[in-house]
């Protein structure tokens, strides 16, 4: 990415593809991402910037916003985590394998894990669990969307995606960040319908949108959601 500023307003230029319009969007970690044609100049790139500033920065205030309560959890008995839309309370338990594990109605967690790795070797067993539950869901959903919108996928992974829910390369690789999981099961359906329908069309333009709707009619009431509460989904 090619960092760039227009007047008090800093993004990251991507490289251009075979898109007509350019695609303008704020990151969850809020920072302002831009995706023009292939044949935009970087000049002509800033002015189109320019011309959507008030645009951005109502964008930008809105994300402060919901990004002001984001939660910061304790590895302690009786936190909450959240795994399919539900909150589940922390257990910590001596001699457990694997080191976590859903049980109950609790989230296990092996104590010794904490003694030895801290914080860091709590959160990457969580991970974990997210990610290897979480391939075996989203493959299985996947295929069940993919028929809907009428594409064949090359192949699902899940890994860390930093500030995106997921991606879809040119290859027609689907990539999903293992906090995913932590959404409602129709949130998480929305967010592969979402990444299904770019194998139709790379944007964002209302083309894409009515190939999301055709699938999902009430995907906005989903897209929602996950606006408003997709800060909350985290370690």
């Amino acid at each position: 990415m090619n960092p760039r500023r227009v007047r008090d307003i800093d993004y990251q230029l991507l490289p251009g593809s075979e898109r007509k319009t350019i695609d303008i969007i704020i990151e969850r970690n809020g920072e302002v991402v831009v995706r023009p044609p292939v044949d935009y100049s970087p000049e002509q790139v800033d002015a189109v910037v320019e011309s959507k500033r008030m645009w951005i920065y109502r964008n930008l205030a809105e994300w402060r916003d919901l990004n002001a309560t984001s939660v910061v959890r304790e590895w302690v008995n009786g936190e909450t985590f959240l795994y399919l839309g539900r909150s589940y309370r922390l257990s910590l338990v001596i001699g457990q394998a694997p080191d976590l594990k859903l049980k109950e109605g609790r989230f296990c967690l092996n104590r010794q894990l904490i003694d030895e790795g801290g914080s860091d070797a709590a959160r990457k067993a969580f991970e974990v669990y997210y990610s290897e539950k979480g391939l075996m869901r989203l493959k299985e959903r996947v295929r069940y969307y993919a028929a809907k919108v009428g594409v064949t996928p090359t192949s699902v992974k899940v890994k860390n995606m930093n500030y995106r829910w997921a991606s879809c390369n040119k290859n027609n690789i689907l990539e999903f960040h293992w906090k995913c999981m932590m959404a409602p099961p129709k949130v998480i359906d929305y967010i592969i319908v979402h990444e299904l329908c770019h194998i139709h069309c790379r944007n964002h333009s209302d083309v894409f949108w009515n190939e999301v709707d055709k699938v999902m009619p009430d995907y906005k009431e989903r897209k929602e959601w996950l606006r408003v509460n997709g800060s909350g989904l985290d370690l």
